[in-house]
């Protein structure tokens, strides 16, 4: 059996910015996410909408949970600022629903 990157992003999907009240995943503050089948280990790298984020402990803990799906011994999640989140992270989609 494999580590099913889409449960991952579904699970990401359910980690919302508390002061945006938009899942992490849309406004594009996942980077990457690696897999590594034989480790049974998956990495997550982020940012935050500001490096003064409040609610950034809150955000990696949930973050780490996402990751933990079917079969991963271990998450390791990575906070960047490189590069920066702008505006232009944020899905077309995801603008029209926030109404920008």
């Amino acid at each position: 059996m494999s580590i099913d990157n889409e449960l991952i992003i579904a699970n990401l999907r359910e980690v919302y910015d508390p002061e945006i009240s938009i899942n992490i995943y849309d406004l594009g503050l996942i980077y990457d996410i690696s897999i590594d089948q034989k480790e049974l280990e998956v990495t997550i790298t982020h940012t935050l909408t500001s490096a003064f984020c409040p609610f950034a402990d809150e955000i990696v803990n949930s973050i780490q949970t996402a990751g933990y799906v079917p079969e991963v011994i271990s998450v390791i999640v990575e906070t960047t600022f490189d590069p920066p989140f702008t505006m232009d992270s944020v899905s077309a989609e995801t603008r029209l629903v926030m109404g920008w």
